[in-house]
């Protein structure tokens, strides 16, 4: 890989994460500690704060999942390591790598 496109990757990656982090400062209120005044909620609206709340909390570990994966990346890329797949060592096609950054193997090996 050359180093304009290690760059234009290192660019994507710090973008994607810039990305998620914005989300997560959007995710936080929704991940609130739900009040089970009753006087104040019925019951259905607390439930559904729960479930919100729940939905929440499975958004914020796939972002985090993410983060480490790009990350990860990150890591691969400071190597030499970025655009090969982790199982054959074959080059991972530069479409996918753009689509998702943190992938660690070509299409061939994904597909099993």
């Amino acid at each position: 890989m050359n180093v304009k496109s290690a760059e234009e990757y290192r660019n994507l990656i710090l973008s994607h994460l810039a990305a998620l982090e914005e989300e997560d400062r959007l995710g936080q209120q929704g991940q609130s500690v739900v009040t089970l005044d009753q006087q104040a909620v019925g019951r259905l609206s607390r439930m559904d704060a729960l479930q919100s709340q729940a939905m929440a909390k499975a958004n914020q570990l796939r972002r985090d999942a993410k983060k480490t994966a790009l990350l990860q990346s990150l890591g691969r890329l400071d190597q030499g390591e970025f655009g090969y797949c982790e199982e054959c060592g074959e080059d991972i096609a530069p479409k996918r790598l753009a689509f998702d950054p943190s992938v660690t193997r070509c299409i061939s090996c994904a597909r099993g």
